[in-house]
């Protein structure tokens, strides 16, 4: 069985017009086959709103995307009603460049950057899509927790924690400045832990404040659009981190921005495809002014 703009197997064989998207799904890169796989694999059970996907595969070779695994979650998603894109997009310029191409390759109203190492548990993007809306934040997220982890509780590190009352509001956000230890709330199991602690049920939706959040994360378009988006890759060096937590804070600080619980992506704990990051681009993105300027 099926539900909302999912279509079910007894309707594979009848061609239809897929609904517009509200959601298109962004999904950088490189060198990954299996992981791309289960990442798909996760928005075929999601039922709504209808959404699309960008796939922009980095490999030399166009490898990850041409891989038979990938190629079957590719057509299961076409038959569900879920427009696929796959792009072979190289040279390499970095992560903000290839972030920035998926923005341009967007047309729905909402973008969800999702990493290709991330599985999506049912109902996670109807839960996300929700919380934007409803909150009037600039963007919501579901950070991915390490599976691993469940039996590694750690209550200094979920310390932190503080949901938001009311509505989403924004916040200036920089390396050392106050709330820049949220960033560990989203280290390990701890969301799993907290969801625990709240005593939270499927179908409660907790907003938190954040640091920034990585891997699954859903914009208002227009918004990050207005923000400049990650037009500052121009400026950058090819080889970076750190362009997803610079663009959240350009958005965070006009929109405010939310983590979401409970979150049900899961990371695939795999051997990162960047292990060299010697700049954090929102160190350079908001350096503080030169005084001699």
């Amino acid at each position: 069985m099926s539900g909302g703009s999912r279509r079910g197997s007894a309707r594979w064989g009848r061609p239809a017009e897929p609904p517009a998207p509200e959601i298109d799904v962004l999904i950088p890169t490189v060198g990954r086959v299996a992981e791309l796989a289960v990442t798909l694999a996760g928005l075929a059970a999601q039922d709504d709103p209808p959404f699309g996907v960008v796939v922009s595969d980095q490999s030399d070779d166009f490898s990850s995307a041409r891989a038979p695994a990938v190629q079957a979650m590719v057509r299961v998603l076409a038959a569900q009603g879920r427009p696929v894109r796959l792009e072979h997009h190289v040279p390499r310029r970095g992560m903000a460049e290839q972030r920035q191409f998926l923005l341009d390759a967007a047309r729905a109203p909402a973008v969800l950057f999702l990493d290709d190492d991330v599985w999506l548990e049912p109902g996670q993007l109807a839960r996300l899509h929700g919380a934007l809306w409803a909150s009037g934040a600039g963007f919501v997220g579901a950070a991915p927790q390490g599976l691993s982890y469940l039996a590694d509780a750690r209550p200094h590190e979920r310390a932190s924690f503080e949901p938001w009352r009311g509505a989403v509001h924004p916040e200036t956000m920089r390396r050392g400045a106050v709330g820049f230890d949220r960033l560990s709330l989203h280290n390990a199991a701890n969301l799993a832990h907290l969801a625990a602690d709240l005593d939270l049920d499927d179908e409660d939706v907790v907003l938190y404040r954040i640091a920034w959040l990585g891997g699954c994360v859903l914009y208002d378009t227009a918004r990050l659009r207005e923000a400049g988006g990650f037009d500052f890759w121009r400026d950058a060096p090819p080889v970076h981190s750190g362009e997803d937590v610079a663009a959240e804070w350009r958005v965070m600080e006009r929109w405010g921005g939310a983590g979401v619980l409970p979150s049900g992506a899961v990371h695939l704990e795999a051997p990162t495809t960047i292990p060299h990051r010697p700049v954090d681009l929102f160190d350079v993105v908001f350096a503080p002014a030169d005084p001699e300027g």
